[in-house]
């Protein structure tokens, strides 16, 4: 176990990155319109600057996770870091979309080596007593990055140009790798004489590019080939695993455990419901509202800012009442705020936008501590990787299907066109059906966090 004197630097280390990580994702979505006319991306393409991320991190997570469990979790962070720390530097350098987006995906994979080994170093590290605060500081450091990115990537693209988002996120991904060199060696892990199940990592990884890929292809009859080739992926993948000695992903804590299984579940649908709200807003402010990229950031600051001020208190009431109940409130408001976000036009004003904003702000923030606070204790301690692992993969396979209806929607309305004032009536079609149809799937979320079962015994 970790060093007692070495813990703060592992409470650092890890808070940066959960700082790093979604705050990357945030300021780039308001630099997006400066990022497409520097390189001349049409819808489609800008999709995939975001879309290219997620999708390999997620394609890559729980992988990551099992080798990290195998061969330790120090070197896996360090590397992620680095990883991230260089990419970003390329993304810089890239010559062409082309280039810029494969930049993208080595930083997803960066990512997702922070993401699987961050939250588990932080359980290792910690005695059970205090590990309920120290999990609540590090998701803190995910919405203040949430918060922080619009309103500083805004001022950065605005006054210095995008590229200074990917230099500052560079600077934090090398501070966080040089607080994991100065970490304590860790101990000799269990699974270490256990087997890496490469061909289950190959088969989730079909499955989950094709069904994105698929997505983005759609209507062509080529997107539902390669949907129905993911779909069959995924089957597969799932019978292997239940045969296997040493598998990559237990699928019998989702077959034995009612509340683990409908709070990821829950956690999929939030995250797909909400994830290309800022996308949608950020190119809709600028390009119908005709706002500059700092003002953009300041209206879109309104969402994550509750969050970050309202789930620590979530977090709290679900330690005393059902977890189900308080996630299913926060659900049912965001399925408003969404409703909301359906009639948008271009003569909506920027207070309606804020209501709404400020209403999905409070119904996530109400959703995400009390379903982690859900999902961590309803597994026993030997299987608190799985269990961090599985949430990290809930989100960006949640966060990516969320893109992906985005990309469908506007390979519909918009097609190959490049975004511009003469055609910002398409824009805001795309954007009223992609809230509509996000308010549908959420109320799905609503059933399955009530369904998941309690948590507290009576």
């Amino acid at each position: 176990m970790t060093q007692p004197r070495k813990l703060p630097i592992v409470l650092l280390a890890t808070t940066i990155s959960s700082f790093t990580t979604p705050f990357m994702g945030s300021s780039v979505n308001v630099a997006l319109p400066e990022i497409a006319r520097d390189f001349s991306m049409n819808a489609l393409s800008l999709s995939w600057v975001a879309s290219a991320f997620l999708l390999a991190a997620s394609i890559t997570l729980i992988p990551m996770g099992r080798l990290a469990d195998i061969y330790g979790r120090k070197i896996f962070f360090l590397s992620g870091s680095l990883i991230f720390a260089l990419s970003s530097l390329l993304c810089i350098r890239s010559a062409t979309e082309g280039i810029f987006i494969a930049m993208r995906v080595v930083q997803g994979i960066g990512g997702a080596m922070i993401f699987s080994t961050g939250t588990a170093m932080l359980v290792s590290a910690y005695p059970p007593g205090e590990r309920g605060r120290i999990l609540g500081i590090n998701i803190a450091a995910v919405y203040i990055g949430l918060t922080c990115g619009p309103f500083i990537g805004g001022l950065l693209t605005q006054h210095l140009g995008w590229k200074t988002i990917f230099m500052f996120n560079a600077a934090l991904g090398a501070a966080a790798a040089l607080l994991t060199v100065r970490m304590a060696k860790e101990e000799r892990s269990a699974a270490r004489d256990e087997g890496f199940d490469l061909s289950g990592s190959l088969l989730y990884a079909m499955a989950l590019f094709a069904l994105m890929y698929g997505f983005s292809q759609l209507p062509s009859p080529k997107g539902g080939v390669l949907i129905a080739v993911g779909v069959l992926c995924l089957i597969f993948f799932v019978r292997q695993q239940m045969r296997k000695p040493f598998p990559l992903l237990n699928i019998r804590l989702f077959l034995d455990n009612r509340v683990f299984a409908f709070s990821n579940l829950a956690a999929l649908i939030n995250y797909c419901a909400t994830f290309a709200i800022t996308f949608l807003l950020s190119l809709y402010l600028q390009h119908v509202k005709m706002l500059t990229p700092s003002q953009t950031g300041i209206v879109l600051v309104v969402e994550p800012l509750l969050q970050a001020l309202l789930s620590p208190v979530a977090g709290r009431l679900s330690d005393h009442y059902e977890p189900r109940i308080i996630s299913s409130i926060g659900m049912s408001l965001t399925v408003v705020g969404l409703l909301g976000l359906s009639f948008i036009a271009a003569e909506t004003t920027l207070y309606y936008l804020v209501f709404f904003l400020a209403l999905l702000g409070v119904g996530f923030a109400l959703f995400s501590s009390p379903n982690v606070n859900a999902i961590m204790s309803s597994v026993e301690s030997k299987f608190y990787g799985i269990a961090s692992a599985m949430q990290a993969t809930m989100r960006l396979v949640g966060q990516m299907l969320s893109m992906g209806i985005a990309m469908l929607v506007f390979s519909w309305v918009i097609g190959n066109q490049i975004l511009a004032e003469g055609n910002s009536e398409l824009l805001i079609i795309s954007a009223k059906l992609i809230f509509g149809i996000l308010a549908v799937t959420c109320m799905f979320g609503v059933v399955a966090s009530l369904t998941r079962g309690r948590v507290h015994q009576p």
